[in-house]
């Protein structure tokens, strides 16, 4: 396959989740393998790929929107557009349609057939949105990382949880895990080739089982611990029911994993849970952060925050505030409740009104704002670890990282330190970062 298409360009817009962004590395990479080149700009390219999201009806009005602009390219140059990921899997004829200038639509199944696809005429048509119940296994040197620093290793996809709001299952599919052995195998190449920190991904992470031992995911992040040369190791993301007590013990007891963990809440309110089919109550979420606590004192934790799912009361969403307040998370991502194609509650009356949706989302964002201003402002003067990403987007003059709570530091250093280890000093914060001063090692 390698070279066959050499005079073709390309570019990736990823909308989405981290798995969403390691699959356009496997995307990207499986191009590259064919010979094609990676183009910077859109309007440079002639193929436009878009990974697509469709968790929330946002997600899918932005790729709506994007596919809008591609039109005004494709009114100039001869371009492709495919519509992958998600919005793919879901959509799928739809998005065929004249209106939206789309040449090839693939679900998360199916980004093998790239290149055969590539290799057709532009005016076939070409749809595939067919699920396999077994793992796809790739090459250790097929994605093409975006960071030279931190790679995403996937896991396992999928979901059996049909949780009533969540269209991942019809999406992604039923779970189906990666054999131990080829995570490994990926978790060392990495490590020979400099990576320092690894990112575990699965929609359910701690569901994993090995397809052929039937290891748990604690013999996972145990089997990935013994990787010499990697120093950090995160997961995500971790559903509430299937978080144990091994788990956490197992966070505790490898000091790889880094002590921070993303652990979505969804609704502080015991009966909003029961609507959404969460499987836990509202006590068996604070008893895991009581134990994870407990285990980690300095654990860093965030979660995610739905407001005005259907039914939920100014008392329910009154509880969801208290956890908050109560649990201080370090960092949350909070959205007003939109209905789903294909999910049980699509079917429930949508009766918290618009504009209460908003001031719910606004005063969860504000509670929470306040909580990281005064979480960040303890941090003045403490001396932390930080993984140096490069220079600051924003702010060039500086350095930009992130914390083993997963808190982004930009920080001034008088060297180069991307890809390093660094000790940062404190100075100042703001609600959602830390700034310091890179400070020698002792």
């Amino acid at each position: 396959m390698s070279g066959e298409l050499k005079n073709l360009t390309f570019f990736v817009r990823t909308f989405g989740c981290q798995m969403n962004e390691s699959d356009s590395e496997r995307i990207a990479g499986i191009l590259c393998r064919a010979g094609a080149k990676k183009a910077a700009r859109p309007e440079d390219s002639d193929l436009i790929i878009v990974n697509t999201c469709a968790v929330r009806k946002k997600a899918e009005e932005k790729l709506f929107s994007y596919l809008g602009r591609l039109a005004q390219i494709k009114k100039k140059k001869l371009v492709q557009v495919g519509v992958v990921g998600c919005v793919a899997q879901l959509r799928g004829l739809e998005l065929l349609e004249k209106k939206f200038g789309v040449d090839f639509v693939l679900g998360p199944d199916n980004y093998g057939e790239l290149p055969d696809i590539l290799r057709t005429s532009p005016a076939d048509k070409h749809i595939s949105t067919a699920w396999s119940a077994e793992w796809h296994d790739t090459p250790l040197d097929l994605a093409l990382h975006e960071s030279t620093v931190s790679a995403y290793v996937p896991v396992m996809e999928g979901c059996n949880n049909f949780c009533s709001y969540c269209i991942v299952p019809f999406t992604r599919g039923r779970e189906k895990y990666r054999p131990l052995s080829s995570i490994v195998e990926e978790v060392e190449d990495l490590g020979r080739k400099g990576f320092k920190e690894i990112q575990l991904l699965g929609q359910n992470v701690n569901s994993y089982r090995d397809p052929r031992s039937g290891g748990s995911f604690p013999d996972l992040l145990r089997a990935t611990c013994r990787v010499e040369p990697i120093e950090w190791i995160r997961f995500l993301t971790s559903h509430p029911k299937n978080f144990t007590l091994e788990i956490a013990e197992t966070m505790a007891a490898e000091k790889k994993i880094c002590r921070q963990l993303h652990l979505p809440l969804q609704s502080g309110a015991t009966s909003v849970l029961e609507r959404m089919r969460r499987s836990y109550t509202q006590e068996d979420y604070l008893e895991k952060i009581a134990f994870l606590r407990r285990l980690m004192p300095d654990i860093s934790l965030s979660t995610d925050i739905i407001v005005g799912f259907p039914g939920e009361s100014e008392k329910d969403f009154e509880e969801s505030l208290a956890v908050l307040r109560e649990v201080r998370f370090t960092n949350i991502f909070s959205f007003r409740y939109s209905p789903r194609p294909l999910t049980r509650a699509s079917e429930f009356k949508d009766d918290v009104p618009g504009e209460e949706k908003s001031r719910r989302l606004a005063e969860v964002q504000a509670l929470q704002k306040q909580i990281q201003l005064e979480n960040h402002g303890r941090k003045v003067g403490s001396v932390i670890k930080v993984l140096c990403l490069g220079p600051a987007k924003k702010t060039p003059h500086l350095y930009s990282g992130r914390d083993e709570g997963y808190e982004v530091v930009n920080f001034q250093s008088a060297d180069d330190c991307s890809g390093s280890f660094v000790n940062v000093r404190v100075t100042g914060f703001g609600p959602y970062s830390l700034y310091g001063e890179r400070i020698p090692v002792s």
